[in-house]
């Protein structure tokens, strides 16, 4: 089931874009070149085959402009759809229209194109007990769109800030002086509800995090044998199996052989970072 993303979290990122295009006097093209008080019907429709994410962009966008502006979203986020498909359909007044055009597919081309390369990921590794996951490695100011793009895609939420998550990475073990003390001093400044993650470079740093029972295991950049010997270890160990995340450069093509190494969790940071915009355009009725 796919997350609810609340008006409230996207309001503020499309009145920060509509700002940022309408400048200091508004659309003077419209002003210039449509009669005050016409109106216009249209249709954003989809020129190549997705996944629909954001779609409520579309809505929000519009009545920022145009309070009294009919609406018709005609698919819902996480559905996919082909090339020529309407995803929405809007009548409005055309000055507030045109204003908000380039908002609104902005936003619903980029999420779309997050939510398809993530299910192109996802039917990557289909049959395996992998999960997908996302990182931190998002626009800034669309991280909440972003995330809730890749649940649309169907994959998994990592953490969503520096706060909600303790996830010791390299630099933390340098400054702490090894994996097993940073573990310990994050497992007794949080509570109990709080998660440990341990980013490990080797098998050395993987058994000393193991003694230490961190709740998810990083391997950090492993090639397919070490990961493969590193979910060996952890199944085998007398300190439990946490859970077991791959992370580094993954694509396409190599997502399925990590995969079938075990692991249980696959974080790519391309879901967010690389995703190309989907074509998405506006047809006047």
């Amino acid at each position: 089931m796919i997350r609810h993303l609340p008006d409230l979290l996207i309001e503020p990122v499309i009145l920060m874009a509509l700002t940022e295009d309408l400048g200091r006097a508004g659309d003077v093209t419209a002003q210039a070149c449509i009669p005050e008080g016409a109106r216009m019907r249209a249709s954003f429709v989809a020129r190549k085959p997705g996944v629909l994410a954001g779609i409520p962009c579309v809505r929000l966008s519009v009545l920022a402009m145009d309070p009294e502006a009919e609406i018709a979203l005609r698919l819902t986020d996480g559905e996919a759809f082909e090339a020529g498909a309407v995803l929405a359909e809007v009548e409005a007044d055309a000055r507030a229209f045109l204003a908000a055009e380039r908002t609104a597919l902005n936003l619903l081309g980029r999420l779309c194109g997050v939510a398809t390369l993530t299910r192109a990921y996802v039917e990557a590794v289909e049959g395996t007990r992998a999960r997908i996951a996302d990182t931190r490695k998002t626009t800034p100011g669309l991280r909440a769109l972003e995330k809730h793009a890749v649940l649309c895609g169907g994959g998994v939420n990592h953490r969503f800030g520096l706060d909600d998550a303790i996830l010791i990475k390299d630099n933390h073990i340098a400054v702490c002086g090894g994996v097993a003390e940073a573990i310990r001093r994050a497992k007794a400044a949080v509570g109990h509800l709080v998660k440990v993650e341990v980013e490990v470079d080797g098998p050395e740093q993987l058994d000393e995090a193991l003694a230490e029972r961190p709740d998810v295991i990083m391997l950090d950049n492993f090639t397919l044998p070490m990961l493969r010997e590193a979910v060996e270890r952890a199944k085998a160990s007398s300190f439990g199996c946490p859970v077991l995340e791959a992370s580094g450069g993954v694509t396409l093509e190599t997502v399925r052989g990590i995969a079938e190494t075990g692991v249980d969790v696959i974080s790519v940071g391309a879901l967010t970072h690389s995703a190309p915009s989907l074509d998405i355009g506006l047809d006047v009725v």
